[in-house]
């Protein structure tokens, strides 16, 4: 499968029906919004198909790339997000809007679940029937060389994905664990609102852990 095919049948999905339901329902709610267009489906990654770094979410979030259609886009997450890869030298420009020519060198942006869910939790079920995308998806960066999980729950469906325990790599931002033929799996806590506007995660310890990801894959 080639990434445009991959990209039509992922927007095509309806597996879960919580979250089919959820992203159509919050269209229009939102003040700020309200009478814009909604991409609401489930949102490809987005970047460099020859991407040797990857960085992994959670989800969608239901009026940021819900409504935009491009992960990390529209939203508090975003804002915090974009202007650091920037700065590493990882995107051709601070700011992600859709429809633009932003490109980013040597990245690309997925997320462990493609629909925004009610709460930013989705369920286990939800997860697991997701995970099939992440298969395809992840199998076709093979340039992939450094993979930067963005909360606990993204690192443990990365660990999923390649066949490890869990309780062998806990989760804690700065972590860092070498993975099969060179490649490295690395996590920090998310770029939300919740940790981002409480202290919890600032833009020098972000920046910190990207610039190691991005010397680890060679960019």
């Amino acid at each position: 499968m080639e990434m445009p095919e991959f990209r039509e049948k992922l927007t095509a999905c309806r597996l879960c029906p919580r979250l089919v339901a959820w992203r159509e329902e919050v269209v229009g709610k939102k003040r700020a919004h309200r009478g814009e267009a909604y991409w609401a489906r489930p949102v490809p990654g987005f970047g460099d198909p020859e991407a040797r770094l990857v960085l992994f979410g959670l989800a969608p979030g239901a009026h940021g790339s819900n409504r935009t259609g491009r992960p990390f886009t529209g939203d508090a997450s975003g804002a915090f997000l974009y202007p650091l890869l920037y700065e590493a030298g990882l995107s051709s420009r601070p700011e992600s809007h859709p429809g633009d020519d932003l490109r980013l060198y040597g990245v690309y942006l997925t997320a462990a679940v493609r629909c925004a869910p009610p709460g930013n939790r989705p369920t286990r079920e939800e997860l697991r029937a997701c995970s099939r995308w992440t298969a395809v998806e992840l199998g076709l960066l093979e340039e992939a060389r450094v993979y930067l999980a963005l909360g606990r729950v993204a690192l443990e469906a990365l660990l999923e994905h390649f066949g490890l325990r869990k309780s062998t790599y806990p989760f804690f931002h700065g972590a860092h664990y070498p993975l099969p033929g060179g490649r490295h799996l690395l996590a920090s806590y998310h770029v939300s609102r919740q940790n981002t506007q409480t202290g919890r995660l600032s833009r020098e310890m972000f920046l910190e852990v990207l610039l190691k990801a991005k010397a680890l894959a060679g960019l």
